[in-house]
């Protein structure tokens, strides 16, 4: 493996670098899970799209630049880098985005993708039921044909984004009869159609990041149907492998916390050293973090080489959501009692947000598929272990 940076992505960096110096937002943005934080994260991806440094891996006939992964990779590194705003947009941008770009019509990828890459569209996801959460073979919500349009009724729970987004991605029962991963499809659906009723879910920071959706009698085109009628679980598979391998959750997104924790271990000395193994733990993260870049590099060149990754993205997956929780678990060890004032407390000194990020690591070992889901998978589909 070569790991030295080609002159023509020494200078992407050079130039993604500069532009996020000349324009990253004076204020920090409000939080995306308020009415006006999304709103205002929505102008910022505008922005980002009229730039070209939205979506830079995809085809700049559908909003994007041409680059490849490695560059995307390098983007990354310098967006995190900056501490420019999180992505509002990643439900479509990084999971539906990709699986149009490999099961969508042309007819979609040009109705879809550039308004996706601009924003001009947000997206929710429409995956969980009450009783279909990491077994999503279980989904119940139907979409039963009629004529050109399928009628959707059903409830879906558990959707990020869903409270401001414009539209919802999933998979629906099209074969009332079907069982498990048989006669599901998925579709497309307007947020503000008729029939579609949103009710908002608290997270445990007390905002609105989660929304319940109830379709009654709710009528989509057949156009909006990704890949063919009861073939959406394997349609499905492939957005679950984006949503647990590398684009949901590229390396920088955690090189940077883990940055940010060595200060704070430094700043925080006298109170660290009271406890050896927090050292300990600051230098496994550090590690960590390093090791998923390299693992991540070593990915792309194997996607370059026309290789597939398969089962492995729920290795990656395992990786980074625990990789998250062990850098705010060690943040919080660090700050101790300080660490618990919510960033509405006049004494609270967290200008990092660890408390904030501590409590949305907490949902990483079960959103994008439970991680003890994903080693049952390693051990049948990669392990070859007799099923439990």
């Amino acid at each position: 493996m070569d790991l030295n940076y080609t002159p023509r992505q020494q200078a992407f960096r050079q130039e993604v670098r500069a532009w996020l110096k000349d324009n990253l937002p004076a204020q920090k943005l409000a939080s995306y899970d308020t009415c006006e934080g999304f709103e205002q994260h929505r102008e910022w991806e505008r922005k980002l799209f009229d730039a070209r440094l939205s979506m830079v891996m995809w085809p700049e006939e559908l909003g994007g630049r041409g680059c490849d992964l490695t560059e995307w990779l390098i983007f990354e590194e310098e967006y995190y880098g900056a501490d420019a705003p999180m992505r509002v947009n990643q439900n479509g941008q990084l999971l539906l985005g990709p699986t149009l770009m490999e099961f969508g019509t042309e007819e979609q990828k040009k109705r879809f993708l550039p308004r996706m890459a601009a924003s001009d569209d947000m997206w929710a996801q429409a995956w969980s039921e009450p009783n279909a959460g990491s077994d999503m073979a279980a989904i119940s919500s139907k979409a039963i044909r009629d004529g050109d349009h399928y009628v959707i009724n059903g409830q879906k729970t558990w959707s990020t984004r869903a409270i401001y987004a414009d539209w919802a991605f999933g998979l629906f029962r099209s074969d009332a009869d079907s069982k498990r991963h048989h006669g599901l499809s998925f579709l497309m659906v307007p947020l503000d159609a008729e029939g579609v009723t949103i009710r908002p879910i608290k997270a445990l920071n007390g905002k609105d990041a989660f929304a319940e959706i109830f379709f009654d009698n709710v009528r989509v085109p057949v156009e909006n149907r990704i890949g063919e009628e009861g073939s959406g679980w394997h349609v499905a598979m492939a957005t679950a492998g984006f949503e647990r391998g590398l684009l949901l959750r590229s390396p920088a997104r955690f090189q940077q916390p883990v940055r940010k924790l060595v200060e704070l271990y430094k700043a925080n000395q006298a109170a660290a050293d009271r406890d050896p193994s927090i050292r300990d733990a600051v230098m496994d993260v550090w590690a960590g973090a390093e090791s998923y870049a390299l693992s991540a590099y070593q990915s792309v060149g194997r996607l370059a080489r026309g290789e597939k990754i398969g089962a492995e993205s729920s290795i990656n997956k395992i990786i980074w959501s625990e990789l998250d929780l062990k850098i705010h678990e060690t943040a919080m060890r660090i700050l101790g009692a300080r660490g618990e004032l919510l960033s509405s407390a006049p004494q609270n000194q967290d200008d990092h947000g660890w408390l904030e990020g501590f409590l949305f690591a907490q949902a990483g070992p079960i959103y994008a598929g439970a991680n003890e889901i994903q080693r049952n998978i390693i051990a049948e589909r990669m392990l070859g272990l007799p099923k439990a």
